[in-house]
Parts: structure tokens; C-alpha cells; sequence
């Protein structure tokens, strides 16, 4: 025995190598999953009317199997450092095709499985293309993706109906082994199975090689084109396999059945322990994860809380699982603890506010240096010359803009000459213009915020239910509702700035507790009117134009002179072509950050308010619609999606592009579907024209 083993059993330590402490670090997530799950199933236990019996335990393995499945696939993705927006969208899709072209009851359930898991995987394939192909960004092809498969679904079934048939339900719900064994146990045992075999594989050693660092992985020989690829493809296929169970457990089709699954399926990867960014987790644990999730809903509903809490609860427990994985001596928190606590020495220390800043931070830009003649600017450059590269990436908007209006003018008349058209025009573009600053803001610093939806229904809600139809109460009531906004997008930029969060997770899990507040608010059914002066706003005839158009002309200075020649815009450029360099050359990114997320809210609180004007009253999803053309102007406009590189001007370019578009859509009265999987179409071309070529 060595001397240090004899001294560690002397003073009775244990003698844990190194090797084995780090394998107890990496599965800690995982073993505090499993703590967590056996927790919540005994505070069921506990609370409950009845002991648990068998029943039971199979009803709530029935239950969570759907999202557990769906999470095994987002895992996957996960894992190799990317993300999935369109996973309850395929969920959706293989839910109404199997009720509707497959209802016979004597349909081999292998049959109807293997048409499920077939869609996912095509479904899966298309997201690979775009992403492992042609390297395009995942939240963006994933979110296109989402909307076309939404549009997809809502065509082959618009309502809730259609049969799935009985044999399908027959094979995977019920008993394996009577009063012993479920199913659903059976099935997710045999995917746990088949991750076990695939994570010894060379393509499940690739997948953590390339979410761990995709450029050492590629330095390396792994073939991460093939790897991501396949990891969207088999990730689908999970999606599919989702789909079918939700089919068999609920016997008919439903195009919104997958909707809900948008946050569910990304808390329960996090609460099992898996990292966002990749490289570390596993399946196992996201199928914990989604039990536990399962059990706190069922928990709420045991002690009697509202059903629509469960939204806020979801949220709440995404970012608490982000935030406590990420906790660590490195994290973003610590650091900010670690500056907070410096200066608060230095504060009692009694040095003066210059000398509590380390020189990192007291960088300014390089002082002019030269003579006066040297300094002496030169010739102005011409107008085309100075913004050459932002007319290349704008004009293409406008062009395509000109061509709608004439297309329109072919097909519906009274369009091209017609004054009435392009007031309508504008009032419906109003909209998309004030939220393109928004969400065009936080795109040109490399973000994006996916709050917007339940913060436009929200503020919607609440500005309706103060002013229930009075003028007097705007007064108070519009502020207010202005000042949520801020509020919201405040709350938004902390939790990424401060507690480093990723922006997707941050606005995803937002937006989920929002929409929880929306409903226990209004309890379900919005309440209350707009006041006739902002409906008159909205839509007044009196004048040769709409009242808002004026309102409209006036924003896009603004918005313009905010964005460029503001210190404020400046520094929202910078921090999207670089967030280190920004630091070294003195812009206080954080606290930029955080004021762009404040004036997405505010955005959003402003067209949920002018929402409520133009329809008259609130209601419940009214801001679903605006999530995908949002960022679809700003792209179209010319923006970089990972930031850097913009202009207000051609996200202009790109709302009224889009529509003019959706207004001649609407004359040949094609249906909402199309239009999604148009949008959708619409963002992914753009992103590939407009996207930085690579060396």
C-alpha cells in the first residue's frame, strides 16, 4: 500500500481516485434526477387520497410516455451541441396522419408504427440537410421547420377528429404483464436499451465528440457532417415514435396535440441532467425528467391549484434546472458574485469609484493620435459608396416587394395606383414594423427572443381587461401595460445576462410562464374591450389616412435614428460582431444586452396593445402568429441571423414584403396552413441567400 493510500485510511478518508471522482461528478445530474423522481413520487404518494397501487403507477407511466419518448429524441440533438424547435410539431403531424389515412381498426400496428417513425424520419432528414449540409443555423431551421410542419398538419386535419385504429392502442397500451408490468415500461426500457448500445458505437462516441467541441472533433477526422446528420435524422425518428404513441393512447387526431411539448420536452432533457450546449447527458435521464415533470403537474392538480398554472410551473422549472446545472466556479453567476463582491471591498475599503474597476474595464477607444492635418478628414465618399454593402443586402427586399404589389395588381386590380391599398397596407404592416426592432434588435446582438408570443398576448390581455371600453382608463391602463413590457424583456436580460442562460432557453421558458399568467389572469376567457379612441386609431376612415399610419412614419425614424446614430445602436453592433472584442474596446455589453431585451418587450407590449385596438378585444394565443414573421422580416430585410449585421431600413423592406405577400395570399383565399409553410419556405431561403460564405 503507497503512503498516501496508508494516510487516507488512517485519518478515515475515502480513498476515491481521481477517475472515479470525475465519474461521480459527471453523473451527479443524473443521480440527483433520480433523487428528485423518487422524491415526487413520494410527496404523491403521501398527499393522495389512497395509497399508490398498481394502477396508478401504470397510469402514470401511460401518461409521461409520450413526452419521454420525444425527449429521448431532443436529447440526441442536444448532445451534439444543437437544438429542436420541431419535435411537438412532428408529434402534431404523425398524430392526424395516422387518424386520418390509416382509421381501418384491423391495421397491423407495426404498420401504422413504421408510417409514424417513416414521417419522423423524413421530417428529421430535412432539418440534417439544412443544418449538417448546408450549415445553417439550427434554432432558425428547426423554428422554419416547425412552422411548415404546423402548416402541413393543419391540411391534412384543421380540427380535431378522425379515428386511429384500435389495434394501435391494443399493442403499446395496457399490460406487458398483467397487474406487473406496463407497456409503456416495456417501451422505454428498450429505448434505454438501444441508447446504451448507441453511445458505444463510433456514432454515439461522435455525437458527445462534436457537442463537446465540434471544431477539435472535426480536427480530429470524425465525420461531424455525417454525425449531425444522422443525429437529426434518428432524433426524428423518435418524434415520430412519440407521435404514435400519443395516437394509440388517445385514439384520434389532433393538430395542436404537440403544441404543448415545446417547453415540456426541453425541461425534461435539462432536469435529466443533459447540458445544454452538448457534450455531456444521456437519455436515461431525460426520460427521468420527463416523469418528473409529469409528477409536479399531478402534484398541483392533487393539491388542487389550477391547471393553468402548469405552463408557469414548466417554465419555472427549466430555468431552474438551466440555472442549477450550470452553476459551477466558472459559471456566469459566479463571475457576477465574484465582481459584486470586489466591489463591495472596495466600497468599504473607501476607494474611490475609479479605483474599484481592474483596468480591463476602464478600456476605452484608442485616443486620436497625428497632427491636425493628419487627423483632417478626407474626401466624403459618395452615398453609394458608404452604404454599398447595405443596399446589397436591403434592396433585394424591396425589389421582391415591387414584384408582390405588381403580382397583386394582376391577379386582384386596384392595387398599384389604388392609395386605399398601401394605407391598408401599412396599417397591417404596423405590426411586424415595431416588432421588427425589437426581435431585429436582439438578432444584431446574436440572440433571439422567443418570449415575443405570450408577451404580445399578455400585455393584449390585460390593457382589455383595465379598460373594459372606457377612454379614461387608457390613461393609466396603456402605461402600465408599456411598463410589463419592459419588465418582461428586464427579466428576459437578466436571466442571460446575469445568470447565463442561453437566450433560446431564457425567452422559450418566458414565454411558457406568461402564457400560464395570461390564463390565470383572464381564467381562460379574456375579458373586456378596447376603449373606442384606440379602436379609432386602429382603423379610423375619417382621414385620408389611417391615424395609425402617421404614428407608423414617425416610429421608423425613430427607430432608424436609434440604430444608427445613437451610442445605444452602436453598441448593440458591436456586441453582435464580437461580445470579447466589444468588452476590450469599453461597451458595457451587458447591461446593452439587457436593454435590448427591454425594448423587445416593450415592442411586443406595444403591438399587443394596438392588437386589442384593431380587433377590439383580447384573446388567447393573439400573439402566436407574429413569432416566425417577426424574425422572417429581419432575415429577409438582410439581418445576419447570428448578428452583426442589419439594417432597420431593410427589415422595413422585409415586413412590407411579407405582407404584401400574405395580402394577396388572403385575395386567393388560400388558407392560414400555406401561409405557415410559406413563411417557413420564405426564412429558409433567405437565411441560405443572405448567409456569410465560408472561406
Amino acid at each position: 500500500m503507497s503512503h498516501q493510500a496508508s494516510n487516507a485510511t488512517a485519518y478515515g478518508q475515502p480513498r476515491f481516485t481521481l477517475v472515479q471522482r470525475v465519474r461521480i461528478g459527471r453523473y451527479r445530474p443524473l443521480i440527483i434526477a433520480c433523487v428528485v423522481f423518487v422524491a415526487c413520487l413520494a410527496i404523491i404518494a403521501s398527499i393522495g387520497s389512497a395509497p399508490l397501487s398498481y394502477y396508478d403507477l401504470a397510469s402514470m407511466a401511460t401518461s409521461g410516455a409520450t413526452l419521454a419518448i420525444t425527449a429521448v429524441g431532443q436529447t440526441l440533438v442536444i448532445l451534439s451541441g444543437g437544438f429542436d424547435l420541431s419535435a411537438g410539431a412532428v408529434v402534431s403531424l404523425v398524430n392526424v396522419t395516422l387518424a386520418t389515412i390509416l382509421p381501418d381498426p384491423a391495421t397491423s400496428p407495426f404498420l401504422l408504427a413504421a408510417a409514424g417513425i417513416g414521417i419522423g424520419l423524413l421530417s428529421g432528414a430535412f432539418n440534417g440537410f439544412f443544418v449538417a449540409v448546408l450549415r445553417l443555423q439550427p434554432i432558425v431551421v428547426t423554428l422554419s421547420s416547425m412552422f411548415i410542419l404546423q402548416g402541413v398538419t393543419l391540411l391534412v386535419m384543421d380540427k380535431p377528429g378522425g379515428l386511429v385504429a384500435s389495434s394501435l392502442g391494443e399493442a403499446l397500451i395496457g399490460d406487458a404483464v398483467p397487474n406487473l408490468l406496463p407497456k409503456p415500461v416495456v417501451l422505454l426500457a428498450a429505448l434505454v436499451i438501444l441508447w446504451l448500445w448507441l453511445k458505444r458505437t463510433r456514432l454515439g462516441v461522435a455525437i458527445y465528440a462534436i457537442g463537446s467541441n465540434f471544431d477539435s472533433a472535426q480536427a480530429a477526422g470524425v465525420p461531424t457532417t455525417l454525425t449531425q446528420f444522422l443525429v437529426y435524422v434518428l432524433a426524428g425518428g423518435c418524434y415520430g415514435l412519440g407521435g404514435v404513441y400519443i395516437s394509440a393512447q388517445t385514439g384520434s387526431g389532433d393538430p395542436l396535440v404537440g403544441n404543448p411539448m415545446l417547453v415540456q420536452v426541453f425541461a425534461a432533457v435539462v432536469v435529466g441532467g443533459t447540458r445544454l450546449g452538448g457534450g455531456r447527458g444521456g437519455a436515461f435521464g431525460s426520460i427521468i425528467g420527463a416523469y418528473i415533470l409529469m409528477m409536479v403537474v399531478n402534484i398541483l392538480l392533487v393539491l388542487n391549484v389550477s391547471a393553468y398554472y402548469s405552463s408557469v410551473a414548466e417554465g419555472t422549472i427549466l430555468i431552474l434546472a438551466v440555472l442549477g446545472a450550470s452553476i459551477s466556479r466558472n459559471s456566469v453567476l459566479a463571475h457576477h458574485l465574484r465582481h459584486a463582491l470586489t466591489r463591495w471591498r472596495a466600497y468599504r475599503a473607501g476607494l474611490l469609484p475609479s479605483q474599484r474597476h481592474g483596468p480591463e474595464q476602464r478600456l476605452a477607444l484608442p485616443p486620436r493620435t497625428g497632427t491636425a492635418a493628419a487627423r483632417a478628414p478626407s474626401a466624403m465618399p459618395s452615398f453609394l459608396a458608404r452604404h454599398a454593402e447595405t443596399l446589397r443586402f436591403t434592396a433585394p427586399a424591396y425589389v421582391c416587394f415591387a414584384l408582390v404589389v405588381v403580382a397583386t395588381q394582376l391577379v386582384l386590380g386596384n392595387a398599384l395606383f389604388s392609395w386605399k391599398y398601401y394605407d391598408s397596407l401599412i396599417v397591417l404592416s404596423s405590426f411586424l414594423a415595431i416588432l421588427a426592432l425589437g426581435q431585429g434588435s436582439v438578432i444584431l446582438t446574436g440572440g433571439l427572443d422567443l418570449s415575443l408570443p405570450w408577451t404580445i398576448g399578455l400585455c393584449g390581455i390585460l390593457l382589455a381587461g383595465m379598460l373594459k371600453g372606457s377612454d379614461a382608463a387608457l390613461l393609466y391602463a396603456l402605461p402600465l401595460v408599456l411598463l410589463i413590457g419592459l419588465l418582461i424583456g428586464f427579466v428576459n436580460g437578466v436571466g442571460i445576462v446575469v445568470l447565463g442562460i442561453s437566450p433560446i432557453v431564457m425567452t422559450l421558458a418566458v414565454n411558457g410562464i406568461l402564457q400560464g399568467l395570461a390564463l390565470v389572469y383572464c381564467n381562460g376567457t379574456p375579458a373586456g374591450f378596447s376603449a373606442p379612441i384606440l379602436r379609432w386609431f386602429m382603423t379610423s376612415q375619417e382621414w385620408p389616412v389611417t391615424p395609425v399610419v402617421l404614428f407608423i412614419l414617425v416610429f421608423v425614424a425613430a427607430a432608424v435614428l436609434l440604430l444608427d446614430k445613437t451610442p445605444f445602436g452602436r453598441r448593440i453592433y458591436a456586441a453582435g460582431n464580437g461580445e470579447r472584442a466589444a468588452v476590450l474596446s469599453g461597451v458595457a455589453v451587458g447591461p446593452t444586452l439587457i436593454k435590448v431585451y427591454m425594448l423587445s418587450g416593450l415592442s411586443s407590449a406595444i403591438v399587443g396593445s394596438l392588437l386589442t385596438g384593431f380587433s377590439g378585444q383580447a384573446s388567447l394565443g393573439m400573439g402566436d402568429e407574429y413569432l416566425l414573421p417577426s424574425i422572417a422580416v429581419v432575415v429577409v430585410g438582410g439581418t445576419l441571423i447570428t448578428g452583426g449585421r442589419g439594417h432597420y431600413l431593410g427589415m422595413l423592406g422585409g415586413v412590407l414584403l411579407l405582407t404584401a405577400l400574405q395580402t394577396l395570399l388572403s385575395g386567393t383565399t388560400l388558407p392560414y396552413a400555406i401561409r405557415a409553410i410559406l413563411f417557413g419556405l420564405v426564412v429558409l431561403g433567405a437565411v441560405m441567400a443572405l448567409r456569410e460564405r465560408r472561406a
